[in-house]
């Protein structure tokens, strides 16, 4: 009987370990927060708007926009420009 009861507890705290874990990781992942695309553009040039208009967010926030929409490699930086704040996406010039 106890080896039964260790091994349900053993698999009770593997579960529970797994699911922090990717918790954890899920959190990382929503993070924000963190500087979108620190690198920037060398020679940039316009490609899309991101966002609703007026964009009422930061260029952070309009960054993340950009790459959430168009992926990392199509956009070098995303900036909220403007007097109707608009979030506008930057690519590298080719």
């Amino acid at each position: 009987m106890a080896k039964n009861l260790s091994s349900v507890t053993f698999s009770v705290l593997l579960l529970v370990l797994l699911m922090a874990s990717t918790e954890i990781l899920k959190i990382e992942a929503m993070n924000s927060n963190a500087r979108c695309l620190p690198q920037g553009c060398k020679n940039a040039t316009f490609s899309e708007e991101c966002g609703p208009e007026p964009f009422t967010g930061s260029n952070n926030d309009c960054c993340h926009c950009c790459v959430r929409t168009y992926g990392r490699k199509a956009v070098c930086k995303g900036v909220v420009e403007g007097p109707d704040k608009h979030c506008h996406c930057y690519k590298e010039r080719v």
